[in-house]
């Protein structure tokens, strides 16, 4: 997180509640650290190398001016860090989604520095990520062989009016965001790009979802009934499977990996801590890696399908 991105953040009229979280116990020290102190938290973990990202809501809520200017810096400054520590560091870019003529050329410069893929949010202001304005931006995405991690966000105001009130200001915020609100809406997203056929205009476009699929893996009975209303071209679960990545976003519930692997192949899961909001021990991390019935599959889902996704070779690990 940038300090100057936080401080316009806060300074919109009604500013993202969910910002409180980055300011719990030391979480926001951790996000402004690019150096010495990640790495180290990165090697008592066991964790080799690090693909960073912007903490959400990025700068997807911002007006268009403001959102390409802390988005181009956002990037450099990941940049900067991936150069300074090249073996430990990948970064995915930061885009001004409220500026929608802008997006595919901001991925295409964050591309030239670097920048392995990109984080965005399923909605800026009201406009949904499917909206045709994006097409050019899932184009670009696709042509540059750039994956799209689709990150929840809090819930509109009109969301949380309906579905989430009524509870005391903390409890309400938990409701709409990390205990449910959050991965609903982005699995709401992810499955609206399928129904609007984005990947039948872009077949080789990847999106990654974080927390073990944001709930849509175990719906997906459901939501193939969408299909043939929808005059998609394959079942919903068929998209799922060749047009989305699964992160475990540090829920390591040997029952989520379990379901997982009963949906989708074990090539498109993904390992990933969401720090510093989790922070698995070595321990956590090696137990729960000892689910996997094959060395391969552990292999894959620890490092090998993110190297090849991100297209990441890198030699021997720098230590602070």
């Amino acid at each position: 997180m940038l300090p100057e991105l936080t401080a316009a953040l806060k300074a919109q009229p009604d500013p993202d509640e969910s910002l409180a979280f980055n300011e719990l116990h030391d979480h926001q020290q951790l996000l402004e650290d690019l150096g010495q102190g990640r790495l180290a938290r990165m090697d008592a973990q066991g964790i080799d190398l690090s693909v960073i990202a912007l903490t959400p809501p990025g700068t997807q809520p911002l007006d268009p001016e403001t959102a390409l200017h802390l988005s181009r810096l956002a990037n450099d400054t990941a940049a900067t860090a991936v150069h300074h520590w090249p073996t430990r560091f990948r970064a995915l870019s930061t885009l001004p989604l409220s500026a929608p003529k802008e997006v595919a050329a901001e991925l295409e410069r964050a591309a030239g520095l670097g920048h392995v893929g990109t984080m965005v949010y399923g909605r800026s202001g009201d406009v949904f990520l499917d909206d045709p304005v994006y097409d050019d931006f899932f184009s670009a995405a696709e042509s540059l062989g750039q994956p799209i991690f689709l990150h929840p966000q809090i819930p509109s105001a009109a969301v949380r009016d309906a579905s989430y009130r009524g509870f005391d200001p903390l409890t309400g915020l938990g409701l709409a965001t990390f205990g449910w609100g959050w991965h609903l809406d982005a699995a709401t997203a992810a499955l609206r790009l399928i129904l609007r056929g984005t990947f039948d205009r872009h077949p080789d476009l990847q999106v990654i979802l974080g927390h073990w699929g944001e709930m849509l893996l175990f719906w997906l009975d459901r939501a193939d009934s969408l299909a043939r209303i929808a005059g998609l071209k394959r079942p919903v679960s068929d998209y799922i499977r060749e047009n989305f990545f699964i992160t475990s976003s540090g829920m390591l519930n040997p029952a989520l990996l379990q379901h997982a692997l009963a949906v989708t192949t074990p090539d498109r899961l993904i390992f990933s801590t969401d720090y510093p909001f989790q922070q698995p021990t070595a321990d956590e991390i090696s137990s729960f890696l000892d689910h996997f019935s094959t060395g391969a599959d552990r292999s894959a889902f620890s490092s090998g399908t993110a190297a090849k996704l991100f297209g990441i070779d890198v030699g021997p690990i720098s230590t602070p």
